[in-house]
């Protein structure tokens, strides 16, 4: 969290999207609450054991594993829409210690944000998979590295998954390939659909030398 952010925090404290108490957009009591996702496999939403890419999406996907800390309704939407349309920073913090709690074991993992569109990060002020990140890596001690930098400036609310494919074709380029070759890469965004947006980025990564790819993500429908 910011400087500006906490000075805001104290001149007019945040109040839990759930039960309304100050403090911040959502308390430890309602985060305890939020749906739980069951374990599967985030492409085809069969049940897949420690969330991992089942055997035949693995032969689509360069994802080994995809984490979903809660369903995209209720007080978990609200979090994303306060970060990303309501300028809500703060919520970045919430949204990653519930994030981290999916997190086992940290060593020799990379994380790296999964970057927006430069568009939308101009409307915004600010890239929220940055901010979720770099929340993550200060509350884990795990590694942060942006070697990710977006190239396609399509936005894909909306589109279906071919559409999304055909979209994001060399929509990403790695930036820092001598800190990805050999690395096990953790990316990192705030709501997951199709998938073919970390796909996309997993891709790349695996190109560039990766040794694995997983993803941890905050919200799916």
């Amino acid at each position: 969290m910011s400087l500006l952010d906490k000075l805001l925090s104290l001149l007019a404290p945040h109040e839990c999207l759930g039960c309304g108490k100050q403090g911040s957009l959502i308390c430890d009591k309602c985060a305890t609450e939020l749906s739980k996702i069951s374990e599967r496999c985030y492409r085809c939403r069969r049940l897949s054991p420690g969330n991992l890419t089942c055997s035949k999406c693995h032969k689509l996907s360069k994802l080994t594993q995809v984490k979903v800390a809660t369903i995209y309704s209720g007080i978990a939407k609200e979090l994303v829409w306060k970060l990303k349309f309501s300028g809500a920073r703060a919520a970045a913090n919430s949204m990653a210690i519930i994030m981290s709690q999916q997190i086992e074991s940290s060593r020799n993992m990379l994380i790296v944000p999964v970057p927006t569109a430069t568009s939308r990060v101009r409307q915004r002020g600010y890239d929220q998979a940055v901010l979720l990140a770099k929340e993550l890596a200060r509350q884990t001690g795990m590694k942060y590295v942006s070697c990710l930098s977006r190239t396609s400036q399509a936005h894909q609310v909306g589109a279906g998954r071919s559409q999304r494919i055909k979209q994001l074709a060399g929509a990403f380029r790695v930036t820092k390939s001598d800190q990805i070759s050999g690395a096990h890469i953790l990316l990192i965004d705030d709501v997951i659909t199709t998938g073919a947006t970390l796909e996309s980025a997993a891709l790349i990564l695996k190109k560039a030398g990766a040794k694995r790819v997983d993803a941890l993500i905050f919200a799916q429908p």
